[in-house]
């Protein structure tokens, strides 16, 4: 593990609230965020991080339990991945994409080393949601059919196609309802749209449900299924067993591109380098971003199958990127992967969740009333909150705001009080830290996490 990731508490500086004021005030007058009324924020002014933790100018420090949006794998500031950055940029900062650079071509080549099967080939994006849209433009070209398949309870992007595909309600606003998307439920037993008591019913339900959906919609219309390898944003839902394999089936049988998005789950999250893994599945594309540098500088891209990269080998693919393959994230790129294998960061993480992580999270469960499920493997996890136990109502409504989000936002209150950054999306907390972070760290995002759920549990039902 990296030796670094645990020296936040020297690097955290004296307080600087002058500082911090100007920074916020800066961002207040001019920065638009994403996914938000511009006026009803309050985002934190950010001074530094290292490891596992963040800190403000207001001297306070936030062991960071999102791993920012689930991209640092490796923690903040690497020292390694850094220096890495720092000696591209002084060598060879920038170059268009038409052109073999030596950092580009060694981030491909250690991509495909670890990408399942034979998906050699990878195209390079600034990240998740434009290696969406490459992914289904590569399967609709290929196919020659117009419609992408998609599940509800499922992010892929905020772009044009990639926020069709998506399906939860960011969908909504943006939903031209002719992108040729149709939405099917996937497997989630713990609120089974299939009525299923057991796994093996809910996978058997899924599955059927699927046919039918592609016989309803036609199977010669159809380009590609594209499907979180574990869904993240949503829920983090583990497929049941046998749920993927029987999709990869159902494509090969209807001949429609398989496609598997890990911009969230690859490069260790969940304890492999690829979710995917765990599953013995191999996609004919698959999407990947974050952790592949760990964000250190924006990166995506599509892994590519032997057969769909021949669709393009005396045919142009119509489409591109200026900064398609950066040198700069390459490097970092690079670095990261180097870093994780020397590291042992992905077998860390696999270890983290099956000793630290899902053990401390389901005797949590155990005590209190508002944890419905433990959900995940390795360093990707989620508590689903509920207000009754024995009814599984969510502690607060679907997609709720306001008022009605009062339970949520008392929790994440808590939580941030206690120095824990959570990552809360609807009725859910979502434990994704580094996957690096030391088990003494993880097990006092743990202590802190128990005393917030004292909140939550202020808002069950008796």
């Amino acid at each position: 593990m990296n030796p670094h990731a645990t020296n936040a508490a020297s690097a955290t500086p004296s307080a600087d609230p002058a500082t911090g004021a100007a920074v916020k005030a800066a961002d207040r007058a001019h920065v638009f965020h994403s996914w938000s009324a511009q006026e009803l924020i309050d985002p934190l002014a950010v001074a530094g991080a290292e490891g596992a933790y963040f800190w403000d100018y207001d001297g306070n420090r936030y062991l960071d339990f999102t791993s920012g949006l689930v991209f640092t794998n490796i923690g903040y500031q690497h020292p390694t991945v850094v220096a890495a950055i720092q000696e591209q940029a002084g060598r060879l900062a920038t170059f268009a994409p038409a052109f073999a650079v030596d950092v580009r071509s060694e981030a491909a080549r250690l991509i495909a080393e670890r990408t399942p099967g034979d998906l050699d080939k990878i195209f390079f994006t600034n990240g998740g949601a434009e290696a969406v849209e490459n992914a289904v433009r590569m399967a609709r070209l290929h196919t020659g059919r117009p419609k992408i398949l998609s599940a509800y309870r499922s992010y892929h992007g905020g772009t044009s196609t990639a926020i069709n595909l998506t399906g939860d309600p960011r969908r909504w606003a943006s939903d031209s309802g002719t992108a040729g998307v149709v939405h099917f439920h996937a497997p989630f037993l713990y609120r089974s749209p299939f009525y299923a008591t057991t796994e093996a019913e809910e996978c058997a339900r899924a599955l059927a449900h699927l046919e039918a959906t592609i016989g309803f919609e036609g199977p010669a219309t159809i380009a590609a299924i594209i499907l979180e390898t574990i869904p993240g944003t949503a829920g983090i839902m583990t497929p049941p067993p046998g749920y993927l394999a029987g999709v990869r089936e159902i494509c090969d049988r209807h001949g429609i591109v398989f496609v598997l998005d890990e911009v969230m789950t690859g490069f260790g999250r969940t304890g492999k380098w690829f979710a995917a893994e765990h599953f013995d599945v191999v996609p004919d594309l698959l999407t990947f971003a974050k952790g592949v540098n760990s964000g250190y500088v924006p990166l995506g891209g599509v892994a590519i199958s032997p057969e769909i990269a021949d669709t393009f080998a005396t045919r142009p693919y119509p489409g591109g990127l200026t900064y398609s393959g950066h040198p700069l994230a390459c490097a970092a790129a690079v670095s990261t992967m180097r870093v994780m294998a020397e590291e042992k960061i992905v077998e860390h993480a696999a270890h983290l969740g099956a000793t630290v992580l899902g053990p401390g999270l389901r005797e949590l469960a155990g005590r209190h009333p508002s944890v419905g499920e433990v959900r995940g493997t390795g360093a990707f996890w989620a508590l689903d909150l509920v207000r009754d136990p024995e009814t599984r109502e969510p502690l607060v409504p679907y997609n709720a705001s306001g008022g009605a989000n009062a339970a949520m936002t008392a929790f994440a209150t808590a939580c941030k009080k206690s120095g824990l950054w959570p990552f809360v999306n609807m009725n859910r907390t979502h434990v994704v830290p580094a996957c690096n972070i030391t088990e003494a760290e993880a097990k006092e995002g743990l202590a802190r996490l128990d005393a917030a759920l004292e909140v939550a549990d202020g808002y069950v039902v008796e």
